[in-house]
């Protein structure tokens, strides 16, 4: 029988579409340090510093610093924005579900086709660096051989492919050793470029400032790039449904793995620029950090510092596995792609149709990665692809934030700085340097950027014309939402006492 106030809800919604019937996602595997330690993992901290920094100092030499500094506070807004979203719609489709609902259904599903295309070029950024650095652990001579690499990276991709259908219980213990040797790493080289000698420059404070960067479009190249660094917290927000009071611990994961990673990577680059000089970082290209291991503790520190990169490319790979398989889930759930992608493993609770079908199609580009060339060309093409399409999806959510909590926004101070100002200065950070990089980045990034995106049309109308439910939404509204459940609010409901809904009760907010 069903409660009074479970009546008031869904009556406050209207008719709220509901999760066709059918196995889900395993609820409360994951805790509060669990999904903290997936939001650090998520960034990457060792692979992104080693696979990026080149491409960074490349493009803004020695503002590198100051361009992580400058996306880190919009980022923050972005952070918020995924946060307040998850407390009112836990699903593990994350924006593709709350720009739907408030925006407009195009948008949504194109926000997710977004990640989609972002993390499915990252199998190849991903996996190519693993192969390497584990052929300059084990055969250093054949380092530089992209086929062989790729080879080997797609070894550690099919590893990985296979931990993320086994289960988020299973993903979380893997992910807890190998980012927690990662981190000791690098914290260790921290503590030894304070105590190094013999540095290429002098701390300064202007690296900081805007005085480094070349002009306006310089600014918004370096923080494109500086987006790649920090994308992969939100996984957070797609492990929702398997996470114990998710409408609290996700964006609260997701604010400290920001944190922890924007400290690390603000350590990391003004080392480079202290211990390297431009022109050794170019030449080091994907090698960066082990220049600057063998530099600080030469011998045995650059093969430390390999160590931590290939652990940080592993774990990185698992969590964009899980963000791009439950993208898939939850867009095959709603029948906005093929509702095989829905499926749900009866022994692991995966989503083994979306783990295969990504797996497929990774190998397939893992093959065409063969023949485009060195490693190092193929990573600065898809890093700066996948900062279009990461911008472009964490603006919407900005937006959606926005719109979702309106009517929230006068009520103090707080609400208006965290849940409007922020936010939406966010979103417009992100599209102003999707728009302003564009005339700046090379024609291969610009088509495999914009042109991924674009391809998201061809399955949004089809499935559209097929009359999906995704496409007819209930609006996703913070005023009611709070009132029907009040988890955050302690003021006394107008009348009648309010039914309190733990962590991962479903709502009619729920989509």
């Amino acid at each position: 029988m069903r409660s009074s106030s479970s009546k008031a809800s869904s009556g406050a919604f209207g008719n709220a579409p509901r999760r066709p019937p059918g196995r889900g996602l395993q609820p409360n595997v994951l805790g509060t340090f669990d999904t903290v330690v997936m939001a650090v993992a998520g960034s990457a901290p060792a692979y992104s510093l080693a696979a990026t920094s080149a491409v960074l100092v490349g493009t803004v030499g020695l503002a590198a610093p100051a361009a992580l500094l400058y996306c880190a506070i919009p980022m923050l807004g972005i952070v918020l924005a995924f946060s307040r979203l998850g407390r009112i719609d836990v699903n593990a489709g994350a924006s593709y579900s709350w720009v739907g609902r408030t925006l407009h259904p195009a948008l949504g599903f194109l926000s997710g086709w977004a990640l989609i295309v972002a993390a499915t070029l990252f199998m190849v950024a991903g996996s190519l660096p693993a192969g390497q650095l584990t052929l300059a652990l084990l055969a250093p001579g054949h380092a530089g051989d992209t086929g062989l690499a790729t080879a080997v990276g797609a070894g550690w991709f099919l590893m990985m492919l296979l931990v993320v259908l086994g289960g988020a219980r299973l993903t979380v213990r893997a992910q807890l050793l190998m980012t927690g040797v990662e981190l000791v790493i690098l914290l260790l080289f921290i503590a030894g470029v304070v105590l190094h000698r013999g540095a290429a420059a002098a701390f300064d404070w202007s690296w900081l400032g805007f005085g480094h960067f070349d002009g306006v479009s310089g600014f918004a190249s370096g923080a494109l790039i500086a987006a790649f660094y920090y994308w992969g917290w939100d996984v957070t927000s797609n492990l929702s449904e398997e996470t114990r009071d998710s409408r609290r611990t996700a964006g609260f994961a997701a604010l400290v793995g920001m944190l922890v990673v924007f400290l690390l990577f603000e350590a990391f680059t003004i080392a480079v620029n202290v211990v390297l000089s431009a022109g050794d970082v170019g030449a080091g290209g994907a090698n960066v950090l082990a220049l600057l291991g063998d530099a600080v503790w030469p011998g045995f520190g650059g093969k430390l510092l390999i160590v931590a990169v290939l652990l940080s490319s592993v774990a990185t790979l698992e969590t964009t596995l899980i963000q791009v398989t439950r993208s898939l889930f939850a867009m095959g759930r709603d029948r906005t792609l093929p509702a095989a992608l829905g499926a749900v493993h009866r022994r692991w609770n995966t989503p083994w149709v979306a783990v295969a079908g990504v797996g497929a199609v990774a190998l397939l580009l893992f093959a065409a990665a063969t023949a485009l060339g060195p490693v190092g060309s193929i990573l600065g093409s898809a890093v700066t692809a996948m900062g279009l399409q990461i911008t472009f999806y964490y603006g919407l959510a900005g937006l959606a934030a926005v719109v979702a909590y309106r009517g929230t926004l006068l009520r103090s101070v707080r609400d208006f700085v965290l849940g409007g100002a922020w936010p939406l200065a966010g979103a417009a950070f992100m599209f102003w340097i999707f728009f302003e990089s564009l005339g700046a980045l090379t024609d291969a990034a610009v088509v495999i950027g914009l042109g991924g995106l674009a391809a998201g049309i061809v399955p949004m109308v089809w499935y559209w014309r097929k009359g999906s439910a995704y496409y007819r939404p209930a609006r996703l509204d913070a005023v009611r939402a709070l009132a029907a459940a009040d988890p955050y609010d302690g003021s006394a409901p107008p009348h009648g006492r309010h039914h309190r809904a733990d962590g991962n009760e479903t709502l009619a907010t729920d989509f």
